[in-house]
């Protein structure tokens, strides 16, 4: 059980991008787009650079890393311009609505407090039903004298410098060193837990597992990294990441669960890892499927669907190759027990898991 922390919280200021929104990746679309007219290529080298800088400060960073011949306010006023072209396609980042929805409904106090101005703030959740009215308080940075990190616009440096708990969410992967002077890091929303901070518990999970809308993966079987059988003893069905970047970037890096279908074989009971794998230090995102039954055979090439269920837990690094055998293996006798339940079986009737020779969606 979660134990409390230092202090009990009477209320909860959230921040927006990064957290709340998944502006970061439409951002680089955006940003892609604005440099071909200058025959440049977003490679994405500066996102750690950016993180948490105001607009004119983005611009200052990129025109020069980029040395485009614009001014910062030109590069402000026409990305900006593009970007709000699209906030009606910015989704909400797993775990979000569902952590408003729980801190409204038990009237816990909340404040949305974000480095964009207030203008763009409002647009922003315009297209998310329900948070306006959830916030009792929206502050931009236009609304302030100075911004992170200063206790005027709340980060994790202005938070703690303002005298409060400070549960960081990193939006770029690899990157928790970044936030020790939080009180805690986590992967996600998702795996939030209020009771340590002396808020409502969620109550939504089950049997070890938390639900989720389904989603869909789908494609031939490859070769993985060769160390799924050979060091782990645990033979995974790689799929390769090409065509769901989108897919990779919505969900956290974590454990999940659901069902498998095989083109020629039938379906299964999986569960999966999305992420770098600590341990090993993966250089990409990789999905790496665990199909819960014993096969007398490979079968690489084949096509393989996915539907994801419900989450188990968020990545985590281990001391030892045995500690992490024994992790996955725990986390095969939750996912066998779950995908029992009604709640999860009913979804090893879908439709996706009907292999044609279509992509997944």
């Amino acid at each position: 059980m979660a134990q409390p922390l230092k202090k009990l919280m009477s209320c909860v200021i959230l921040d927006l991008d990064g957290t709340l929104l998944n502006t970061d990746g439409m951002f680089s679309e955006v940003l892609k787009t604005f440099l071909v007219k200058y025959g440049k290529e977003w490679d994405g080298r500066e996102k750690h650079k950016i993180v948490g800088k105001t607009p004119l400060e983005e611009a200052a960073i990129i025109v020069e890393d980029y040395g485009l011949p614009c001014a910062k306010h030109e590069f402000v006023n026409e990305v900006y311009s593009m970007f709000s072209d699209h906030l009606c396609k910015v989704k909400a980042l797993p775990g979000a609505n569902r952590l408003i929805k729980h801190l409204s409904c038990h009237g816990v106090p909340m404040a949305l407090a974000s480095n964009s101005h207030r203008a763009t703030i409002e647009s922003k959740i315009s297209y998310q039903h329900g948070w306006k009215e959830s916030f009792s308080v929206i502050v931009g940075s236009d609304e302030v004298r100075t911004g992170k990190p200063s206790p005027d616009m709340i980060g994790v440096v202005a938070g703690k410098a303002a005298g409060m708990e400070v549960v960081a969410v990193p939006s770029l992967p690899k990157q928790t060193h970044r936030y020790i002077a939080a009180d805690e890091v986590i992967n996600s929303l998702l795996d939030l837990r209020p009771e340590k901070w002396g808020l409502p518990p969620f109550q939504d999970w089950i049997e070890g597992t938390l639900p989720s809308e389904p989603w869909y993966i789908g494609g031939p079987v490859v070769k993985g990294l060769g160390r799924g059988s050979k060091v782990l003893g645990i033979p995974t069905a790689n799929l390769s990441t090409e065509g769901y970047s989108d897919v990779l970037s919505e969900h956290p890096s974590g454990v999940y669960f659901g069902w498998a279908g095989l083109s020629t074989r039938g379906v299964y009971k999986m569960v999966m890892s999305i992420g770098w794998n600590p341990y090993f230090d993966n250089a990409e995102k990789t999905i790496e499927p665990w199909l819960l039954h014993e096969f007398d055979e490979d079968f690489y090439d084949e096509e393989l669907h996915l539907v994801i269920v419900g989450y188990i837990r968020p990545e985590a690094n281990f001391p030892s190759l045995e500690t992490l055998i024994a992790k996955i293996h725990e986390d095969r006798k939750v996912a066998e027990r779950a995908l029992d339940l009604p709640l999860y079986s009913k979804y090893r009737d879908d439709p996706y898991l009907k292999i044609t020779s279509s992509k997944g969606q």
